[in-house]
């Protein structure tokens, strides 16, 4: 160093903060920092490797060493700074700051190499300690440094010290705009950096799989959001260990997340990919005494195949997933052109009834359960219709899709129960002798815990006694709830005094087992073996079976889709009291329901008692 060391070092640190200031590439800067100093001092090298202690991300530099050095810095273990041993003199250097000889060890990779003689290193620590940068000056003869060497090295670790803070607070930035913090895989924000970057290349083939928890805000709802946290961190490491090096795992949302999966070129290719995924989803886990099974449902998509835009990709496995729920969930649908029809018709139809609900347009009609024996009605089923602003009644199956949407499902159920609370509550004050009236309930309506409340709310505004109410609940419903919330639910809802009917029995999962498990009073048998009563030995037995079992278990049977007199004979003889179809009444209106009543209701006491629901 020929000039004055102060003012040169002062000049040295002006360009370096600067440097640092202007938020360049941190290898850069120390790049930069070597430069200058062994421009300061002639033959000389120098050396820095900082490490990020958090994210355990190394930085290197050494533009004057050999290749094969600096390759060997760049590649060292992430733990190598905490294992390495400084010794000056045979002494450990005791100050933090201070210069030292350092012999690394273990590696030995970092034995000097051919054309150096000596190497003197400063360590550079943080606050709490830890080790976080060594600088290393390299000399050609064996030597100790010089006092202004050492001076030089001083004025490097301050630079170092507040470069490697403002390093550490920038990669800490990048994880809180590149990474979810609950889960640490990467988010939305780079989701879509990643995807753009992926279609970039037009030779390179990839998959996109969409991936939804399956009960999420129930488990949150009943279990605490604390075992719901740990269900997310769970499903994001089964994810990531399936990636592996052939994907990125992002979580986009609250419960969904995305794969980019390299290399799947079709669609038999991306099925074997998902199927990997839901097998690592079965095995149960245990957080605070619950033992939950993570279930999953995928939707996915090919590039090229099923489009060529992050837009386009995106929506059509949006279009996957969201079918998946309907017809597959806790399983996987690919995209295919169709889809996307069904997609556009099912929001079509919820904005339509959206809007009916709010010009009041959806109406109750009532269909009549009857006794066999003498057709007299002892209860009713609620069925929701919906007015088309042309005047037309559009039954239930016309807009079912719009029970897929939460939002409106739960006002559609909050509107009919309280629609039938008031009908009962004209009824008895009419006089009218009657004894139940059914209402369906859906697997949207079991995802709120306030459903008792929402029922008992709507009766008790009308003054009207929960025993007149039936709640008819499927075989899919009861099956559909995680760890058996819909079972408990249900019972939930008996204690209050309610009876709850097992609807469209042998559509579900048709499994005798199920009487026994579920919490039930009446079974509902399927209008498709009615259908096949007169013609078809098996289903007649079948129905036989189921009727003569429901009574040795205390439960009541209706017969659904009665359709001819026949058919209610033949029921009638083998044990049936009860149905409903076309051959009694069709469904009617509340007007006309109430017109049906006055004429053919129930109206003995022994025969109530007889005949009851």
């Amino acid at each position: 160093m020929t000039a004055d060391p102060s003012w040169t070092l002062h000049g040295l640190q002006i360009e370096i903060l600067d440097a640092m200031a202007a938020a360049g590439e941190f290898e850069a800067v120390l790049t930069l920092l070597c430069r200058r100093i062994e421009a300061l001092i002639p033959d000389i090298a120098c050396s820095i490797i900082a490490v990020n202690g958090e994210q355990r991300l190394r930085s290197s530099a050494g533009p004057s060493l050999p290749t094969q050095y600096r390759d060997l810095l760049a590649h060292l273990p992430d733990d190598w700074l905490d294992r390495t041993e400084f010794v000056a003199d045979g002494n450990p250097a005791r100050d933090p700051g201070e210069p030292a000889n350092v012999r690394p060890r273990p590696p030995s990779e970092l034995t000097l190499l051919s054309g150096w003689a000596a190497s003197w290193s400063s360590a550079v620590k943080a606050p709490t300690g830890q080790l976080v940068a060594l600088f290393t000056m390299y000399f050609q003869t064996e030597r100790s440094p010089s006092r202004q060497e050492r001076m030089v090295a001083e004025t490097c670790v301050r630079l170092l010290r507040i470069g490697i803070d403002r390093w550490h607070l920038q990669q800490r930035n990048r994880q809180l705009r590149h990474y979810d913090q609950l889960t640490n895989l990467q988010n939305r924000r780079r989701f879509n950096a990643v995807i753009e970057s992926k279609l970039a290349d037009e030779s390179r083939y990839f998959a996109l799989l969409l991936v939804e928890i399956e009960h999420l805000k129930t488990i949150n709802d009943t279990m605490g959001h604390v075992v719901g946290d740990q269900v997310l961190r769970e499903v994001a490491a089964r994810l990531e260990q399936v990636a592996s090096v052939s994907a990125s795992t992002f979580r986009i949302g609250g419960d969904e997340f995305a794969v980019l999966a390299d290399d799947i070129a079709d669609h038999a290719e991306l099925r074997d990919f998902a199927s990997r995924i839901l097998a690592a989803m079965h095995d149960p886990f245990h957080c605070r005494g619950n033992t939950i099974a993570p279930q999953v449902t995928i939707g996915g998509v090919v590039r090229e195949m099923d489009g060529d835009s992050p837009d386009l990709l995106h929506q059509n496995a949006d279009f996957a997933l969201l079918h998946a729920k309907e017809t597959h969930r806790g399983g996987y649908v690919a995209f295919e052109p169709g889809l996307r029809t069904s997609v556009m018709r099912r929001t079509e139809t919820i904005r339509e009834v959206a809007l009916a609900l709010t010009e009041h347009r959806i109406v109750t009609y009532y269909q009549p359960i009857v006794r066999l024996d003498t057709e007299q009605i002892v209860g009713l089923e609620a069925l929701a219709r919906l007015r088309t602003k042309d005047g037309r009644i559009a039954s239930a199956g016309e807009f079912a899709d719009a029970f897929t949407d939460p939002h409106v499902a739960d006002r559609l159920t909050n509107q009919m129960l309280s629609q039938v609370a008031a009908d009962i509550r004209t009824w008895l004050d009419d006089g009218i002798s009657f004894q139940h009236v059914g209402v369906n309930l859906a697997m949207s309506d079991f995802r709120h815990r306030n459903l008792d409340q929402t029922i008992c709310a709507a009766f008790d505004a009308q003054q009207v006694s929960l025993q007149h109410l039936v709640l008819e609940v499927t075989e899919t419903v009861f099956m559909d709830g995680p760890n058996h919330d819909v079972a408990r639910a249900v019972t939930r809802l008996r204690d209050k005094g309610m009876l709850v009917a097992l609807d469209d029995f042998g559509t579900g999962f048709a499994s005798l087992t199920h009487l026994l498990s579920f919490p039930v009073d009446v079974i509902k048998i399927d209008k498709s073996f009615i259908d096949r009563l007169l013609t078809d030995a098996p289903s007649r037995v079948i129905v036989e079976a189921l009727i003569d079992i429901s009574a040795k278990l205390g439960m009541r049977t209706v017969a659904e889709g009665i359709e001819c007199a026949a058919q209610a004979e033949r029921l009638s003889e083998l044990g049936c009291r009860l149905g409903q179809g076309f051959h009694f009444a069709r469904p009617a209106d509340a007007a006309r329901t109430t017109a049906l009543l006055q004429q053919r209701a129930q109206r003995h006491p022994e025969d109530q008692i007889a005949g009851v629901i």
